[in-house]
């Protein structure tokens, strides 16, 4: 079965809908992100609005109007080079397989001059080998050696980039 995958960029009157992704991720892989459910489910709904600033941009990627895989952008100057930071990337297990992921990066790809998105830096638990060959073969590159996390002590991360 094919699925069409669109991309969006959410707007903050468009909370609920990053509240419900973001805690369906958290829910499904507590140990990926350095949140918790327990903390986030306790946010308002001025919490969740205060997370859209200029610096930050949500996508979700959905199919049949259901939203089935999330990713932020922060705007930065960062290691290597990075212009953005990539965080909160998850896609529903369902779902995984058909592109999703892809389809959030290649609507990045496709915005990245006027968002200053250009050089995209992200951060990947080192166990988490799944992820990083799905990073790979979107064409990030591990820099650097492993970090370890300040949110999540004892556990390492991969910083990995990726350049249009």
């Amino acid at each position: 079965m094919s699925h069409v995958v669109l991309c969006h960029e959410l707007s903050p009157d468009e909370w609920s809908r990053l509240r419900e992704i973001r805690l369906a991720s958290l829910l499904d892989t507590p140990d990926a992100f350095g949140g918790s459910y327990e903390r986030e489910v306790a946010f308002t709904e001025r919490e969740w609005r205060e997370r859209f600033t200029p610096n930050f941009s949500y996508l979700v990627a959905s199919v049949n109007g259901k939203d089935i895989a999330t990713m932020f952008l922060e705007k930065m100057q960062g290691a290597f080079g990075a212009t953005c930071w990539v965080g909160g990337c998850w896609s529903n297990p369902e779902y995984r397989g058909i592109g999703a992921v892809r389809a959030m990066f290649d609507y990045v790809d496709s915005v990245a001059e006027e968002k200053g998105w250009q050089i995209q830096g992200l951060g990947v638990f080192i166990v988490n080998k799944s992820a990083i060959a799905a990073y790979e073969k979107l064409g990030f590159k591990a820099m650097g050696d492993p970090q370890e996390s300040t949110r999540r002590p004892g556990n390492f991360y991969q910083r990995m980039i990726r350049g249009l």
